[in-house]
C-alpha cells in the first residue's frame, strides 16, 4: 500500500480539486459561445458547426443588461470601497497592536464580533437606514462596506503587524518620523503582502456581491454586474442563458486578472496574518 503522503499523490489529489474549481468556469466559456437553446439541451457538448453563435451572446448580453453602465458602477464601488477598506483597517490594525491597552483589546473583540454575525440579521434595519441616511449611492455603498469588511482585514492584518520589530519603527521615530509618517513610510511598505491578501479577498467579495446593492442601491439608476445579470429573466421565469453566458465570462474576466497577477502574495499573507495572530 503506498503511503498517503507521498508527494505524487499529493499532486494528483491538487490536481483533481483544480480541474472541479476549474470545470465550471469552462463550462460557462464554453456554453457562451453556444445558442441559447444548446445552452440548456447540450451543456456539456463542445460548440459546433451547429450550436456556435460567435460573439452573439456577449452582443446581447452587454445590450440587454446595460453592461457597460453595469461594468462602471461595479469598478468605482469595489476599487473605492476595497481603498477605504485596506487605509481604514490596517492602521486602525497597527494602532491595536501597539498600543495594546484594554480599550485596543475590546475593540479589536469588536472587529472579530464582526466576523460572526449574519448579515441576515441586520439586512432589513441596514436597507431602512441607508435610506435614512441617504447612502443608497454607490459612494455611500463605500461605508457600508468598510463596516462589513473591516472584521476580517483587520484580524489578517493585526496578526501581520504582531511580526513587525518594533526596533524599526523605533529607528524611523529616531530620524524624525511621526505616527504617520512612521505607518505610510515603514510599516506599509513591510505589510505588502497582508494588504495584498486582504485586497484579493475583498475584491472578489465586493465584485459578486448581490444582495448588499440590491438592498441599498437606487435601481433606478445603479446597477451593479451582479444585479445587472438578472435583467435577462424573461416573462414567466424565462432566461436567455446564451445571454447570460456571455455576461458572467465578461464578468469575471476582471477578478481572474486580478488574482492572477497578486496571486503569489496571498499564501505569505495568510500564513503571516494565521501563524502569528
Amino acid at each position: 500500500m503506498r503511503d498517503p503522503r507521498h508527494p505524487k499523490l499529493w499532486t494528483v489529489l491538487f490536481a483533481i480539486v483544480a480541474v472541479a474549481y476549474l470545470f465550471p468556469i469552462l463550462l460557462v466559456l464554453i456554453n457562451s459561445f453556444k445558442g441559447k437553446v444548446f445552452v440548456s439541451s447540450e451543456p456539456f457538448a463542445l460548440p459546433n458547426a451547429e450550436t456556435f453563435v460567435g460573439l452573439e451572446n456577449y452582443i446581447t448580453g452587454i445590450a440587454k443588461t446595460d453592461f457597460l453602465s453595469s461594468f462602471g458602477w461595479s469598478l468605482v464601488i469595489t476599487i473605492g470601497s476595497a481603498f477605504l477598506i485596506l487605509l481604514c483597517t490596517s492602521m486602525t490594525a497597527w494602532w491595536i497592536v501597539r498600543t495594546d491597552n484594554r480599550f485596543a483589546k475590546s475593540l479589536y473583540i469588536v472587529f472579530l464580533f464582526n466576523l460572526v454575525v449574519p448579515f441576515q440579521m441586520v439586512m432589513f434595519t441596514l436597507s431602512w437606514l441607508t435610506d435614512y441616511l441617504g447612502l443608497g449611492n454607490p459612494f455611500g455603498l463605500w461605508i457600508v462596506y468598510l463596516g462589513f469588511g473591516a472584521g476580517l482585514a483587520v484580524f489578517i492584518f493585526t496578526g501581520f503587524v504582531k511580526g513587525i520589530p518594533t526596533e524599526i519603527e523605533e529607528a524611523a521615530t529616531i530620524d524624525g518620523c511621526g505616527p504617520v509618517r512612521t505607518f505610510f513610510l515603514v510599516v506599509l511598505p513591510i505589510m505588502k503582502p497582508a494588504v495584498i491578501t486582504v485586497a484579493i479577498l475583498e475584491v472578489m467579495w465586493l465584485w459578486n456581491d448581490y444582495l448588499l446593492p440590491y438592498l441599498t442601491l437606487d435601481m433606478r439608476k445603479y446597477k451593479t454586474v451582479p444585479i445587472a445579470v438578472q435583467y435577462l429573466k424573461g416573462g414567466y421565469g424565462t432566461v436567455d442563458m446564451g445571454a447570460m453566458m456571455g455576461v458572467l465570462v465578461l464578468a469575471m474576466i476582471p477578478v481572474i486578472i486580478f488574482y492572477l497577477f497578486s496571486q503569489k502574495h496571498i499564501i505569505k499573507g495568510v500564513v503571516a496574518g494565521a501563524v502569528k495572530g
